[in-house]
């Protein structure tokens, strides 16, 4: 099959079209034929080696966190999924076998969620990892409901779109940051108020917008964008910073946040809520209770290319691989 792999760690010139084995259903999991693979800020930092301390990446490795396909194989003691099913996966990359930038990838069934008709490749393939940071941060950690207060800092990314959308499900109401050439695209996803981070001053607009304090704080971008926030906080009140993984990342005092009466909850998503959060957030989109975020079509081929334009930031919604 051709995938895009990388046989070093390095930056995206090491990323490289090949032609690779095959993959092949295993007891209690599927092989995917890939139609879509989602691109996420996670990729490059495997293409770099951030992620070799948390499993082992066997060279020549697929990057790929996201797909979206068809089941063409599916392994022993695999129940309500066969061949020829429109699916959405995590794939098994966060376990170290290899990723979704390929015509075949092979997915662990219990993170395998089939497709409604109406639900397009398109729409899936933006789902799981952003989508499911983005309920772990702003439900589980964050346990937004009614009428609560939450900020989206990096509203426009893949993340932050979902978190927009998954607090305004909640019933919460919601502000985001993002630049000025954002600010429709965050209003249109359900948040009430923009903030354009390069204008500065953003804990004073948060103040300014919730005067009585910021229930949650879902923190997308990290890097110190917000370590500031602590005095827009309610006492009682949650900051869910995603993991960047990025070294000596300027973080909030959690000294400060505990005297402040706020928990500090870094996040990442977790393989143990993953099949229940996919399965959500597939309903979610079925239903028309979120909608996927914006996106931009690659080839595969570009997969370097795409890597650029997410380190770099600033992307609107998604990048997706045409596989």
């Amino acid at each position: 099959m051709k995938a895009m792999v990388l046989d070093r760690f390095g930056g995206p010139e090491v990323l490289y079209l090949a032609d690779i084995e095959r993959p092949r259903a295993s007891p209690g999991h599927v092989v995917v034929q890939v139609v879509l693979a989602g691109v996420n800020p996670a990729d490059w930092k495997v293409r770099e080696g951030w992620l070799a301390p948390y499993f082992q990446c066997q060279f020549p490795f697929v990057p790929g966190f996201d797909a979206a396909g068809i089941i063409a194989e599916a392994g022993e003691s695999v129940e309500g999924l066969k061949p020829g099913d429109r699916v959405v996966t995590p794939g098994n990359q966060g376990v170290g076998e290899r990723g979704s930038y390929a015509e075949y990838m092979r997915a662990a069934a219990e993170r395998v969620i089939p497709l409604p008709d109406h639900v397009s490749f398109r729409q899936a393939a933006t789902l799981p990892t952003a989508g499911m940071t983005a309920w772990e941060a702003t439900l589980d950690n964050g346990k937004a409901g009614e009428g609560a207060r939450v900020v989206v800092n990096g509203g426009a990314g893949g993340c932050g779109s979902f978190a927009i959308q998954i607090a305004k499900m909640a019933g919460a109401r919601v502000a985001a940051t993002c630049s000025a050439p954002n600010t429709d695209y965050v209003r249109a996803l359900g948040a009430e108020h923009a903030i354009d981070y390069r204008k500065g001053k953003v804990a004073a607009a948060i103040r300014h917008w919730a005067p009585d304090g910021v229930d949650l704080v879902v923190d997308t971008v990290g890097q110190g964008t917000l370590i500031d926030v602590l005095p827009a906080m309610k006492r009682g009140g949650v900051i869910c910073p995603i993991g960047t993984l990025i070294p000596d990342e300027p973080r909030i005092d959690t000294a400060a946040a505990q005297a402040a009466g706020v928990t500090v909850i870094p996040t990442i998503s977790t393989f143990a809520h993953q099949p229940r959060q996919l399965r959500a957030l597939v309903d979610a989109l079925a239903t028309g209770k979120i909608v996927a975020p914006a996106t931009t079509l690659l080839p595969l081929a570009e997969a370097g290319e795409a890597h650029r334009r997410v380190q770099q930031g600033h992307v609107q919604g998604k990048i997706l691989l045409e596989i």
